[in-house]
């Protein structure tokens, strides 16, 4: 994060957390919790700002209330995080940065609580380049013959590396 490897560390950790939704075969769950137990005391959390960064046209958000807990009357419904968060954007300007200094300038703690569901708008088995017979190279296994596709998922003979099951990015025509 910020505090052990500067702006470096911040954006390896976002890369991190973009491939990991991204490689969800159909939907991913990111959820977050509002309090958690941190050795032995209750500590009110922000969700990450990697979770106000998602796009939003691909975003089905669930949350049971939006209120931020404070003192009395204070218990108030605030606007979604996801009302106007542009797509991944980053650092200082995040719409997580500015909801946690606003936080915790006004004296209140977040208490929501919510899951949030990305939904991919591409193909869901969209086809490949390849076809039976293609001659491929492949960076570990070296050069092989495509066996099998099955929308990105090639089957493929390596001269030396025998029979192996890859995604068509990971090798290229020979």
């Amino acid at each position: 994060s910020m505090d052990e490897k500067g702006e470096k560390g911040l954006e390896e950790e976002r890369r991190l957390a973009y491939v990991g939704i991204t490689r969800a075969r159909e939907a991913a769950m990111v959820s977050f919790a509002a309090n958690r137990l941190v050795y032995g005391r209750w500590t009110t959390q922000l969700p990450s700002r990697f979770v106000d960064e998602l796009p939003i046209a691909h975003v089905d958000a669930a949350s049971e209330t939006g209120y931020y807990g404070g003192g009395p009357g204070m218990q108030e419904k605030v606007a979604s995080r996801w009302d106007d968060a542009p797509a991944f954007t980053g650092g200082y300007t995040s719409p997580g940065y500015r909801r946690g200094v606003n936080a915790s300038n006004s004296g209140w703690k977040p208490t929501l609580e919510t899951t949030a569901r990305v939904i991919s708008t591409s193909d869901a088995n969209p086809g490949s380049n390849y076809k039976r017979g293609d001659r491929v190279f492949h960076q570990k296994f070296g050069y092989g013959q495509v066996r099998v596709v099955d929308g990105a998922k090639l089957t493929v003979s390596f001269d030396k590396a025998g029979e192996k099951k890859v995604i068509d990015t990971f090798v290229e025509k020979a």
